[in-house]
Order: structure tokens, then C-alpha cells, then sequence
């Protein structure tokens, strides 16, 4: 069953009127309603491209988080063959909230790592809601390592509202942790791409995300901190979330415009939940691209291409 957002309430009344037509014809009675189901179908659609063409900040950052949204597993599936995971740190333990392995995309050998939240009660609990611990980016580390070794590109997937900031990560090293993924991530010599595929969230985010090229999805957002985190410090009233989206510039567009991101991935009309496989397919292109870009660098060459990507950042705003 489809979920809506509270700003999607007018389209949500025609598609739900459109079903009820179409539930009445196929009761077999005899009634034609194919041409009332298409207005209405003509309708919805209309207003959701409507709707979509002129979303906030704040909206987006609602669609970011749509309950149906596509995550890393959904990635995995349709564009990673073969894949095959790797658990532990090889010091603590294993962090489910980031998945990483090996596997081949479009016939070439990579390495995958990607944040997942899961989709269920259950699997939302396993995977701590996408929030790493110290050990899941240790084990990132490990993996990037490893693909360093032998040369294989290496695919990141994000999407996280941050680090977890339990007592028992602070106490196994947190910060560290995410430092030292963020360096590792730099330091790599192999091709590397990172796609937020939906929040991005402070150094939660950029432990993995630090790569040659970066990618964002039309509806992501990517920010040092979440808007109602950020609302808390500035206001002391979370309630102004919506004014701290709007002026923290988080949107694919914003931060293409400043440099931070390197392409926005175009999604269906809707969101990527509305067509979750024609948005990974636009995904996959979008890094074949990014790769082919790198195709032929030396490994000197694509770090120092990195760093120079990086240390640009803000020297022109």
C-alpha cells in the first residue's frame, strides 16, 4: 500500500478515487469507467509533476525519508552481481547499520558499502535505523583497504542521519573511527563513487562519502547536521525545522551550484518510491559515467585529483 506525505494529500485524493472507479468496474457489472479512471489517473498525475517541480527544502527532506524510499539492499539487488558480504571489524564486532562486501557491476569486480536503515520493525532494529557504531566503519575501513590492495573500485551507498551517538560508541572510539574511514577513503587509489541515495547526515555521512566523484539523488539531502538538530541549537525549538532546512542549503541542487557534488541523479516523477527501478537504473548509469571518468588514472593521480576535488571546496563562495 502506498504511503503519502502530508503535502501529497491532493494527489493522494485523486489516486484514491481512481482506485474506488476502478474497483466499481471490475465487479463485473457491466460499466465502463475508463474514461472517468483516465482523467482522474491524467489529474494525479499532473499535480504530483506540479507538486514535485516546487518542493522545499523541508519537503525534501520529507521525501528523503519516505518509509518507501528505495535503500542500500534495493541498490545491491538490481546493480550488484555476485555480491558477497563481509562482517566485522576484526577488533569488536560486526555493525549491521553498514553493509559492505564485494561483488561485480555491469561485469567488473568492486567494492560495495552502503548504509542501510531496513524497512521493518525488525530489520529497522538489526540495522540500528542506518546509524553506525565504530565498529561498522571499521569494518568500511577494512573493506577499502582491501579493494585498495587490489586495485578494485570501490561503491558507496548513503544514507544515514548520522553516526549513532550512543554512550557505547563514544566509549569504543566514535570519533576516531569516523576520522580515520574519512582518511582511509582518501588516501584510496583506486576510483571510487559515492551516491546518497537519501539522507546524508554530518560525519556519519561523509566517513564513506568521501570519494572521486560524488553523487546525489534528485530528492536527497546531504547536511553537516539534520534540520532538527540544527533548529535545537539555533532556536531551541525543533518546531523550526522547516526554517533551518530552507537556510542550511541541503538540497542535490544547492550543493551541486556550491561544488560539494559532482552530478544530480534524476528521479521519476514522485520520488524514487514511486519507481524504485527506474531510480536505481538512472543510479547505475550515473556511476558507469562517474567510473569511466577515472578509467585510465594512475593511483597517484586519482588521489591527488581527490584531494585537490576536496580542499575546493568553499574557495570560491
Amino acid at each position: 500500500m502506498r504511503s503519502y506525505l502530508d503535502f501529497e494529500k491532493p494527489v493522494a485524493e485523486l489516486e484514491a478515487k481512481a482506485d474506488e472507479l476502478r474497483a466499481l468496474e471490475a465487479r463485473g457489472d457491466g460499466i465502463s469507467l475508463s474514461e472517468e479512471i483516465g482523467k482522474l489517473d491524467a489529474k494525479a498525475n499532473q499535480a504530483l509533476k506540479d507538486l514535485y517541480a516546487a518542493l522545499t527544502p523541508w519537503q525534501k527532506t520529507l521525501v528523503a525519508r519516505h518509509p518507501q524510499r528505495p535503500h542500500f539492499k534495493d541498490y545491491c539487488a538490481d546493480l550488484i552481481e555476485e555480491f558477497t558480504p563481509l562482517a566485522g571489524d576484526r577488533a569488536f564486532g560486526e555493525d549491521e547499520a553498514i553493509v559492505g562486501g564485494f561483488g561485480r557491476f555491469r561485469g567488473e569486480p568492486v567494492c560495495v558499502i552502503g548504509q542501510e536503515k531496513g524497512d521493518s520493525t525488525e530489520t529497522r532494529i538489526r540495522h540500528n535505523f542506518g546509524m553506525p557504531r565504530p565498529e561498522g566503519y571499521r569494518k568500511a575501513v577494512r573493506l577499502v583497504e582491501m579493494a585498495d590492495r587490489f586495485g578494485l573500485p570501490v561503491l558507496s551507498f548513503v544514507d544515514t542521519a548520522g553516526a549513532y551517538p550512543g554512550i557505547d560508541a563514544e566509549e569504543r572510539g566514535q570519533a576516531e573511527a569516523i576520522a580515520r574511514s574519512t582518511e582511509t577513503w582518501l588516501g584510496l587509489r583506486s576510483p571510487s563513487v559515492a551516491l546518497v541515495i537519501g539522507e546524508g547526515g554530518s560525519g556519519g555521512a561523509i566517513a564513506i562519502a568521501a570519494a572521486s566523484r560524488v553523487l546525489m539523488m534528485e530528492h536527497a539531502i546531504y547536511s553537516v547536521i539534520s534540520p532538527e538538530g540544527a533548529a535545537s541549537i539555533l532556536w531551541r525549538d525543533t518546531a523550526r525545522a522547516q526554517d533551518a532546512a530552507t537556510g542550511m542549503k541541503i538540497t542535490a541542487q544547492d550543493l551541486l551550484k556550491f561544488g560539494i557534488i559532482d552530478r544530480i541523479v534524476q528521479e521519476p516523477t514522485g520520488g524514487a518510491h514511486r519507481d524504485a527501478h527506474a531510480a536505481i537504473g538512472r543510479a547505475g548509469d550515473a556511476i558507469a559515467a562517474a567510473l569511466a571518468d577515472q578509467a585510465g588514472l594512475s593511483g597517484a593521480d586519482i588521489v591527488e585529483k581527490r584531494a585537490e576535488k576536496f580542499l575546493a571546496i568553499g574557495r570560491n563562495l
